[in-house]
């Protein structure tokens, strides 16, 4: 049975227990929001060494660092050094995106390196071998071409898959009706619409949604139900597709979870600040409180070499406002494939968004640490913060690179420092 069939029994598995724990939950709060729906665990069976991961409503605001390698840049040493660092500073997940070089090679070393929890688009795979393998054009991929590549991933130990089966005839014609300044930015769902409009049919996973449900139920995948019309641009945001996409979204998560699968929803995407809220209680209302998966939002489209900004100034709003999961944005973002440095930034700008807003949540102990903080910064007690800094080695990098004198202080104020004098007056 998979995790969401076992709740619904009223019985708690190891699973459970491991999420509980990490959570700081009674492992009953994991079993009655799986069985409700709203939490996910992901862990596929076939994934040994991978740590289940908890995601939904009541519990901390994970986060998903994005990492692959591209037709132009296919070294897979780089690509495990960036899931290497993805981890160290506090990715929850690693989606690997690879549409290059050694791509089943970079995948299983990837889930053989690290314990953490991992995603991926089995479209690109289908793509790929369509075109490496058989000789063939994307466009010419059959429908058991595009399931063998889900079956590949699964068998490798993928914990959620994105898979865009919103994205169908109707939709893409509500997008050609009301116009759009960018169309779909999305990779997946271009791939999809460039079949569809060929091939003159409608979306294998949507017309094939049950047998994608029987494959996923099998390795108890989580599916991450994609949104193939996220908006690329503010102008295109919370639109006629965008909206038709997220609603047959909804019912597709009625029947996944009917037939025992575990889903999350995927979100936009660059939205205004004043339309992120609206977002989350439109995904939340319509998708009948399925965690929700949400790439930044960005709020605005004119930072390229700072979207890591952009990122977490959306990210903290929308989880703030509900959303459970966060994609990370690198400063690389629209510019070019991330490096190492860029991996480190984007996950440490993201951590930063998903614990404000777990603060605001009220999300059991998120706000421990800030106490604890504000306690060894009136103390002067400068290894009691590096220790929880978010990013301990940037801090101690900055302190060691601004030598201070024997007062203790930091450069900015030195001997003024206001805790000193505090505490010098706190004694008369």
């Amino acid at each position: 049975m998979t995790q969401l069939e076992y709740a619904r029994r009223g019985l708690i598995t190891e699973q459970m227990q491991i999420a509980a724990a990490a959570e700081g939950v009674p492992p009953e709060f994991i079993r009655d929001g799986l069985a409700a729906g709203t939490i996910v665990i992901c862990h596929n069976i076939k994934h040994a060494n991978g740590t289940p991961l908890p995601v939904g409503t009541g519990l901390r605001t994970k986060i998903n660092a994005n990492i692959g390698s591209s037709s132009d840049d296919t070294d897979m040493q780089k690509e495990l050094e960036k899931a290497r660092t993805a981890v160290k500073y506090g990715a929850d997940a690693i989606m690997d995106l690879s549409t290059g070089g050694p791509v089943d090679e970079i995948r299983r070393a990837v889930v053989a390196e690290t314990n953490a929890c991992i995603g991926s688009v089995p479209l690109y795979q289908a793509a790929l071998d369509a075109v490496r393998v058989k000789k063939k054009a994307i466009v010419d991929m059959t429908v058991d071409d595009i399931f063998a590549g889900i079956i590949k991933h699964a068998e490798d130990g993928v914990d959620f898959i994105t898979v865009h089966c919103g994205v169908t005839r109707s939709t893409v014609e509500r997008m050609k009706n009301e116009g759009r300044l960018m169309d779909v930015v999305s990779r997946g769902g271009a791939f999809t619409i460039e079949w569809m409009a060929y091939n003159r049919q409608e979306n294998p996973l949507f017309e094939h949604f049950d047998k994608l449900l029987d494959i996923t139920k099998e390795y108890d995948m989580t599916l991450s139900l994609g949104d193939g019309f996220r908006p690329g641009c503010l102008a295109d945001a919370t639109d006629r597709a965008q909206i038709q996409e997220l609603i047959l979204l909804g019912e597709l998560t009625q029947r996944a979870q009917e037939a025992g699968v575990q889903v999350m929803i995927e979100g936009p995407g660059h939205v205004p600040l004043n339309q992120i809220q609206a977002n989350i209680l439109l995904q939340k209302r319509l998708c009948h409180g399925a965690p929700f998966y949400v790439l930044g939002p960005l709020v605005t489209d004119i930072a390229p070499g700072y979207d890591h900004i952009t990122c977490a100034i959306g990210g903290a709003i929308a989880a703030a406002a509900g959303a459970d999961f966060l994609c990370y944005v690198t400063p690389s973002e629209h510019l070019r494939l991330p490096d190492v440095q860029d991996v480190r930034d984007g996950v440490i700008a993201s951590r930063i968004a998903a614990h404000a807003a777990d603060i605001a949540k009220g999300v059991r102990g998120a706000m421990d640490k800030d106490i604890q903080m504000a306690t060894c910064r009136k103390k002067l007690d400068w290894e009691g913060q590096f220790a929880l800094a978010l990013d301990e080695d940037k801090a101690r990098e900055f302190r060691a690179n601004s030598p201070v004198a024997d007062h203790g202080a930091c450069t900015m104020c030195g001997e003024f420092c206001a805790y000193k004098v505090m505490d010098d007056a706190m004694k008369r």
